[in-house]
């Protein structure tokens, strides 16, 4: 960890409109067939759920992310499909006003930005991912330290689900930007202190 300390990083999906899904939650407008999805399952993997990680024989490295903090309807999406503890490698923590159906080594909180702030004051080599969604993003606004976008080359539109849920404006600084042939870019930004 070269910043010295753990980061509130918010690591997601982006169409070119800056949405992370569709009204509905959907999300599958996103490819996952690519040259880009070598970063994805190599440097990003830390970010795959269980199964994913199962199904592609991969082990996670715990160097990137250690912590998950994802509000209630992003952990939601696979409660249907029985999948409670979607990152049982990483601590996950569930930002919800009520009590959601999650596993056993899922937190559930009311206060994210008490719990991301708990989870950076601890001595740790690898950063929070903050995983989604949009409400969330804008609720640890202040938290955030670092934004990687994996910019999708679709366009969602307006009833889309934004990147943030909330009033701006705040300036980043570009710090790394990946092109990929598949058209998707992964870029870094820095927050401006």
């Amino acid at each position: 960890m070269p910043h010295g300390r753990p980061e509130l990083v918010y690591y997601v999906a982006v169409s070119l409109d800056g949405r992370i899904a569709a009204a509905d939650g959907d999300f599958s407008a996103f490819p996952v067939e690519g040259d880009h999805m070598s970063a994805v399952t190599g440097r990003f993997r830390d970010a795959l759920p269980a199964p994913a990680l199962a199904a592609l024989g991969l082990t996670p490295s715990l160097r990137l992310f250690d912590t998950v903090v994802m509000g209630r309807e992003t952990h939601g999406v696979g409660v249907p499909h029985g999948l409670l503890s979607p990152y049982p490698h990483l601590r996950q923590i569930v930002a919800s006003r009520s009590r959601p159906p999650v596993g056993t080594d899922v937190e559930v909180t009311a206060d994210a930005v008490g719990a991301v702030r708990e989870a950076k004051a601890r001595a740790g080599d690898a950063d929070i991912w903050l995983c989604g969604g949009g409400i969330l993003a804008s609720a640890l606004r202040d938290e955030i330290d670092r934004m990687i976008l994996k910019v999708n080359p679709v366009v969602i539109g307006d009833s889309g689900r934004p990147l943030f849920a909330g009033p701006g404006p705040e300036r980043w600084t570009l710090t790394d930007e990946e092109q990929f042939t598949s058209g998707v870019r992964i870029v870094d930004y820095r927050r401006v202190r």
